[in-house]
């Protein structure tokens, strides 16, 4: 399966969860700031590579809900930033924010695809624990831009950290769900099939 398949199927996962929350929860996340989305992102992402660590969890979830997470934070975080926190939570119907999901996603993947052919599918040769890495690096780098006030010198901004992080993770779950032609270690919680 190739690269945008294996990704769009991923996205599939990840919006049938994001759209059962919206049921469940509605639009309530509208309320985050930005910067509360970026801890929320690292809340997850230090719970997998704490997993990956330690080579177990002692709640029963293992890392890929998290991966999944941060994919679906990823796109708040992006929304947020195009409108704006909510005064009040929910102020967005199931229809406009799946809208805005979709639109992120297929942002996302775009610039997935552009990177994707000038790096040669480099990820594909990366262990599950380095995208952990990078996505912590991100956050960091994310931290920072937002304690800045966004006044950058030549960095990108947050919007393209939220794109990285989320392909990260998404590259994640590629191989978690596919694998590859290398048994993952211990330390993704894991193993691939060969």
């Amino acid at each position: 399966m190739e690269t945008e398949q294996q990704f769009r199927q991923i996205m599939t996962e990840c919006r049938t969860l994001f759209a059962s929350k919206l049921h469940d929860y509605g639009a309530a996340w509208r309320i985050m700031r930005p910067s509360s989305v970026t801890d929320q992102i690292f809340i997850k992402a230090n719970r997998i590579r704490s997993i990956e660590t330690k080579g177990v969890a002692l709640v029963d979830e293992g890392i890929r809900p998290e991966f999944i997470g941060i994919v679906n934070y990823a796109i708040v975080g992006l929304i947020q930033l195009e409108l704006g926190f909510a005064e009040v939570g929910d102020d967005m119907s199931a229809d406009e924010a799946l809208a805005a999901y979709d639109r992120w996603a297929e942002t996302s993947l775009q610039l997935m695809l552009r990177k994707n052919h000038d790096y040669d599918e480099a990820w594909r040769g990366m262990r599950v624990s380095s995208y952990t890495d990078l996505i912590l690096m991100k956050i960091f780098r994310t931290k920072q831009i937002e304690s800045l006030s966004g006044a950058t010198l030549v960095s990108e901004g947050i919007d393209a950290n939220y794109m990285d992080m989320m392909n990260y993770a998404v590259f994640g779950l590629i191989k978690l769900t596919f694998g590859d032609n290398e048994t993952e270690t211990k330390e993704t919680g894991e193993v691939a099939a060969c």
